[in-house]
């Protein structure tokens, strides 16, 4: 079994808790119009693994991890490449490996992933349909019966939405995000990501049109404001 990776990170400290090898996984079904990694839509453009290999090459980190630290796979989109995901998870579970999942919920093709995870991140794009769906490119419904299976299975779970000047940066946006998010359990964390302009030079290079292209950084202290409405 064959998967598609674009990098492989090994000093990871903001993909889940604890010092953490990052498997970016190649492939996405989004076109969100924020995305920072354009090179990784294409699930075929990418260096490729098998699960041993992967096992492999993690077995050198394992010492650092102590005891919060693990493998986060993410993207692009990891759960597009579903099975070989899980293949991978059983021999790092078998080496008692923490593996944390960072996902947009979408492109999931066996729930029975979320079996070896103990840790989702779970990305929300928008809370309305319309604005997911202007976000993304996408239908907001795959996005629902993931989280309605995370909640199912009772998985842990951080939330991570971007936050972008002139779209969702406002007061009421959060306000409404917070009655979205309170009634999802085990929400271990709840985080706010100020969008960024440095992906615009890959736009360039591959020759895609960027949407926000006269859309600014959002800025840092009043992003870490709205998150405390959020966290309130």
């Amino acid at each position: 079994m064959i998967g598609y990776i674009n990098k492989i990170e090994s000093m990871g400290l903001v993909d889940g808790p604890g010092l953490r090898t990052v498997i970016f996984m190649q492939g996405c079904l989004l076109r969100c119009i924020f995305c920072h990694n354009p090179e990784m839509w294409n699930i075929k453009n990418s260096n490729t693994y098998t699960p041993k290999d992967i096992l492999k090459k993690i077995e050198r980190f394992k010492p650092y991890y102590g005891s919060d630290g693990g493998v986060t796979f993410s993207g692009g989109e990891p759960l597009l490449q579903t099975e070989f995901l899980i293949e991978t998870c059983k021999l790092l579970k078998d080496e008692n490996i923490n593996i944390c999942l960072d996902t947009s919920g979408v492109g999931c093709k066996n729930y029975d992933i979320l079996d070896y995870v103990d840790l989702v991140i779970l990305d929300i794009k928008h809370i309305t349909p319309d604005g997911y769906k202007m976000i993304t490119g996408h239908s907001i419904d795959e996005f629902n019966l993931f989280l309605n299976e995370l909640i199912k299975r009772n998985k842990k779970i951080w939330l991570r939405q971007v936050i972008i000047p002139g779209i969702n940066d406002n007061e009421e946006y959060i306000y409404k995000l917070k009655e979205y998010t309170k009634n999802i359990p085990n929400v271990l964390k709840k985080e706010l990501l100020p969008y960024h302009t440095m992906a615009i030079s890959k736009y360039k290079d591959l020759k895609i049109p960027y949407k926000l292209i006269d859309t600014p950084s959002m800025d840092k202290l009043r992003c870490k404001e709205l998150e405390k409405i959020w966290n309130s």
